[in-house]
């Protein structure tokens, strides 16, 4: 029993890190509370945890097998979503505020989509079953407590960075003050291209 609630301590921990750590769909969540504050945004926060977990549920259940042992499909992964990224990027810094919406994946299903195309999600998820799977367990069982604990460790982790953006609007009142915001985050978001694209030592 004290093994297994060690477990379960150890991938709260790991997940509260893995979801709160500043990445794409962090970057994003802080920009939708710029624009929209908490109570608007919350649409979205469910929609990048929702993504998040069901993407954990699909690679514990074997998914991860499928993708991510074949050097090709981690490629493509790999520079898809950091084509994508830039892409959203160069949307954001050119967009203006109205136009801006249209430019990011917000609500509920835009950001639970976008987490398919996130690097970071896919190697939270396989970072995720090689630590925790047991192989010799039933992978249905371990899929659901899998997932129903990164949901309650996500959810609080995230939401900082949802709050965060919505109090600095205050700030954001001038068309000015606005593009600054605006290109902090598109800078932030393809600078995080580089933690996937570069080999690390």
């Amino acid at each position: 029993m004290e093994a297994s609630f060690a477990q379960v301590m150890a991938f709260m921990a790991f997940a509260a890190v893995a979801a709160g750590t500043p990445g794409p769909s962090n970057v994003l969540l802080a920009a939708v509370g710029a624009r929209v504050g908490v109570r608007r945004g919350m649409k979205s926060l469910l929609g990048q945890v929702t993504g998040m977990t069901a993407m954990l549920f699909a690679v514990t259940l074997g998914l991860g097998g499928l993708l991510l042992d074949h050097a090709w499909t981690l490629e493509t992964l790999k520079w898809g979503g950091a084509a994508l990224l830039c892409w959203m990027a160069w949307g954001i810094a050119t967009a203006d505020r109205a136009e801006e919406a249209a430019e990011a994946p917000t609500g509920f299903l835009g950001m639970a989509a976008f987490q398919w195309a996130n690097p970071k999600g896919w190697l939270i998820a396989a970072a995720a079953d090689a630590t925790f799977l047991d192989r010799h367990g039933g992978a249905l069982s371990q899929a659901l407590v899998f997932s129903g604990l990164f949901l309650l460790a996500a959810l609080p982790s995230c939401l900082p960075w949802l709050a965060f953006g919505a109090a600095l609007q205050r700030f954001l009142r001038t068309p000015r003050t606005w593009l600054v915001f605006r290109c902090t985050m598109a800078g932030l978001l393809a600078a995080s291209v580089v933690l996937f694209v570069v080999p690390h030592a």
